[in-house]
């Protein structure tokens, strides 16, 4: 065979990464043989050792990977053998390929995923600090990109975090769906040997096992659900990096970002370019491509494993890497912007933010909505085509729009249009506050939740990107 043609099928490249989950998986399934009695507890000790050496090895970058064997198993058990001799044959005894890399894959996505919920985690308590910290800033709500209604700057941060909450609750469920142990399916029809799936499943920290060996070694679910999460969190980090570069922009100004997530220009002196903000927004795309990617792989093949699914690999690997970069640089971004407070208030205090206000005092006064909102359409107006603002008019000038306006009319500030949504998820400062405590309860009880199902050791390390943003 040609050179070109035999590095077609080499993947050794990147599925190398999966050594440590590779070395594990045949730890646990070496020591289950031996339990069982399929090998005797000598040939097993000697695997064991073997296996050790080889992950010292590859940790101390003295490992000698060949793409003559083609993958990150095939190398680690030809090394086995250089090593023990033929004995090392004996690993792979009951065991194919197929339900070894599903194995591997699996402890991959339950390794990082946990990561990833760290960050997320991570994230949701850098808003809700800068939430509490700055708490009373007020600022302008907008939709369709217009200014409409004042707003608590806590209250859109706020909003961030229940997205992040909605992306931890996927991820949850990628970790979940993960939790399968499919070691024992063979090919695909099972095996011959009395195995003991049980055991290996306990000692890898999977709380099921596969039911279907045929399900087992073709199954990707897992790999999507991970890269489905993973692309809805990069399209939050997208929106979120989204307003950061418009808010940090002198048409704006709102916030200034540290010099620690900007560049200048290579031309223009003056220039404090968001890249990092950027690069996330650009990066989405990426994570999007490796999901289609992977549901176009999966969607023609036919039962049971086939060899598209070598390809699953890169998209995964890209993906979490990508996404764990994005959410720290997001908290990154957060915690260190400056906010410009007096930027913000005054852009709350301009123009026509107050004109729902203003509509439901008519309202208050007896008129119907409908009718208050045409007033008040027309006294907005007025104020554009004389570039003022609504509070700018005189008790007079509004009395000619409606008789209903009284003096009282001067009494609706951008402060008392925020009390006033005094309603659940509303922008009222009590509100906000009673957001931000049911927001660190949840987090508290979705992790309690988690240290009964897959205990404390993994919730230990979820917590540990949250140390510096305790809440």
């Amino acid at each position: 065979m040609k050179k070109g043609k035999s590095n077609f099928t080499v993947s050794i490249s990147y599925d190398k990464r999966l050594y440590d989950y590779d070395i594990t998986g045949s730890l646990a399934h070496v020591h289950m043989l031996s339990k069982v009695g399929i090998i005797n507890e000598s040939d097993a000790n000697k695997i064991k050792k073997g296996l050790s050496l080889i992950r010292e090895e590859i940790e101390t970058d003295q490992f000698p990977w060949n793409a003559d064997f083609e993958d990150v198993h095939m190398n680690i058990e030809n090394r086995l053998t250089e090593i023990i001799g033929d004995v090392a044959g004996q690993i792979h005894t009951a065991r194919s390929r197929n339900d070894q890399v599903a194995l591997d894959m699996r402890l991959f996505v339950k390794d990082y995923t946990t990561e990833i919920l760290s960050q997320v985690y991570g994230l949701i308590n850098t808003l809700i600090n800068v939430a509490e910290t700055k708490g009373k800033i007020v600022m302008p709500g907008y939709t369709h990109l217009q200014r409409g209604q004042p707003v608590l700057l806590s209250h859109h941060l706020l909003a961030y975090v229940e997205m992040l909450n909605r992306d931890a609750e996927r991820f949850w469920h990628a970790l979940h769906s993960s939790d399968v142990m499919p070691l024992g399916s063979g090919a695909m029809a099972g095996s011959p040997y009395p195995l003991d799936r049980e055991l290996v499943a306990k000692q890898l920290g999977f709380n099921r096992i596969s039911t279907n060996s045929m399900d087992a070694v073709s199954d990707r679910d897992f790999l999507l659900d991970l890269l489905s999460a993973s692309s809805i969190a990069m399209m939050h980090l997208s929106r979120l990096c989204e307003e950061l570069i418009l808010w940090s922009s002198d048409e704006f100004a709102f916030i200034k970002m540290s010099d620690e997530y900007t560049t200048g220009s290579s031309m223009m002196p003056q220039k404090r370019n968001p890249d990092y903000a950027e690069l996330t927004r650009g990066r989405t795309g990426r994570v999007y491509g490796n999901l289609i990617s992977l549901l176009t792989t999966m969607k023609g093949l036919p039962l049971t494993y086939n060899r598209d699914l070598q390809e699953d690999k890169e998209a995964v690997f890209d993906t979490v890497d990508t996404l764990i970069g994005c959410l720290d640089a997001c908290a990154g971004m957060v915690s260190n912007m400056e906010i410009n407070e007096t930027k913000m208030q005054s852009a709350a205090d301009k123009g026509a933010l107050l004109a729902t206000d203003y509509a439901d005092y008519l309202v208050s006064k007896g008129l119907p909505f409908r009718k208050a909102h045409q007033v008040i359409s027309l006294v907005s107006q007025r104020a554009l085509s004389e570039n003022i603002d609504l509070k700018d008019f005189k008790l007079s000038d509004l009395q000619n729009f409606s008789e209903l306006f009284d003096e009282d009319i001067f009494l609706i500030t951008a402060e008392s249009s925020i009390e006033a949504r005094d309603v659940f998820g509303g922008t009222a400062e009590n509100r906000v506050n009673d957001a931000i405590e049911h927001n660190k309860l949840r987090i508290t009880q979705r992790l309690d939740q988690a240290r009964k199902m897959y205990g404390s050791e993994l919730v230990s390390r979820i917590n540990k990107t949250q140390s510096s943003t305790s809440i």
